[in-house]
């Protein structure tokens, strides 16, 4: 399936309505499993983001895609939901936020690699070469945020987390072709959150004793990154290519550390900032085109 060479107006509003959505995640993840479990924390942001899909589909009276795309699309959430929020949550309780962050940058050359083989979608050098410029400007930035970074084996669940977000990205491209962007997306989520049910039986018990703050924490969870943010970032992908698209992935972390800087005070230092602009210098290399050389004109010989 063609996608367009460039990103236009309204994809690249989508990405970034997505990137600051997901980048805030973050504070409101630590705050939810101090009081839930990964599980309950998956379980309760899948089923806000659900109840939220399921009322909109109501009021804008979008349809369900079609039956013969049911069991690709239930997969797909499962995959791409479930197990990627998951096995992230359950990651880092026990592995360094920095570590978790250099393995989630991995997503975008994952996801260019499935779109690749799967959608045949070609892959220039310059493209791989923005994306190896880009995860160079992450690592830096994570390594100067004052953080330790280690690595332990539980950080496997990080990476399963990263193949499983290339495949739903990859996954869903053809089906909006013949669905609607938001009928797709709602009908993943509602697979994604059945996937989560058995790993968060008791979360009303837990929102039971739990603190406001955690349960604001849930709400904003399930409301901001969930529901908006991967509206938003699945109509991106529906305007351009996958592997396009997710190479603002590498956005989040510069993102993440301006929020910080913002909002709590944490000021970046000088490697950070470098890091920063190593990172948008490789999305850039990785989404411009290089411009074909203007073709001579034709020399029309002369009659004599």
């Amino acid at each position: 399936m063609a996608s367009p060479d460039r990103l236009d107006a309204r994809a690249l509003a989508c990405v970034g309505v997505a990137l600051v959505t997901w980048s805030s995640a973050y504070a409101s993840i630590a705050y939810a499993l101090a009081a839930f479990t990964p599980g309950e924390v998956a379980l309760a942001r899948l089923s806000i983001a659900s109840l939220c899909f399921a009322l909109l589909l109501a009021v804008k009276r979008v349809p369900l895609p079609a039956r013969s795309d049911w069991p690709q699309l239930a997969l797909l959430g499962v995959i791409g939901l479930t197990v990627y929020h998951l096995c992230l949550n359950y990651a880092e309780t026990r592995i360094a936020s920095g570590t978790a962050s250099i393995l989630i940058s991995l997503v975008p050359a994952a996801t260019a690699a499935w779109s690749a083989i799967w959608l045949r979608e070609r892959l220039s050098a310059r493209t791989l070469m923005g994306l190896g410029v880009a995860l160079l400007g992450v690592v830096l930035v994570v390594l100067a945020s004052g953080k330790q970074v280690r690595f332990e084996p539980m950080a496997a669940l990080v990476l399963i987390s990263v193949l499983a977000s290339a495949i739903y990205f990859v996954g869903l491209k053809p089906l909006f072709a013949r669905n609607s962007t938001l009928g797709v997306t709602a009908f993943g989520f509602f697979a994604g959150t059945l996937g989560s049910l058995p790993f968060g039986l008791h979360l009303p018990q837990a929102v039971a004793a739990a603190p406001w703050p955690a349960i604001a924490a849930l709400l904003w969870l399930g409301i901001a990154p969930t529901f908006i943010g991967y509206i938003a970032w699945n109509v991106a992908i529906h305007r351009s290519s996958a592997s396009q698209v997710s190479s603002f992935i590498y956005f989040s972390p510069p993102i993440a550390v301006l929020i910080g800087w913002v909002w709590l005070g944490e000021r970046p230092g000088p490697l950070t900032l470098v890091g920063g602009v190593v990172t948008v210098a490789g999305v850039v290399l990785a989404n411009t085109k290089r411009r074909a050389r203007p073709t001579p004109p034709a020399v029309v010989p002369c009659e004599s």
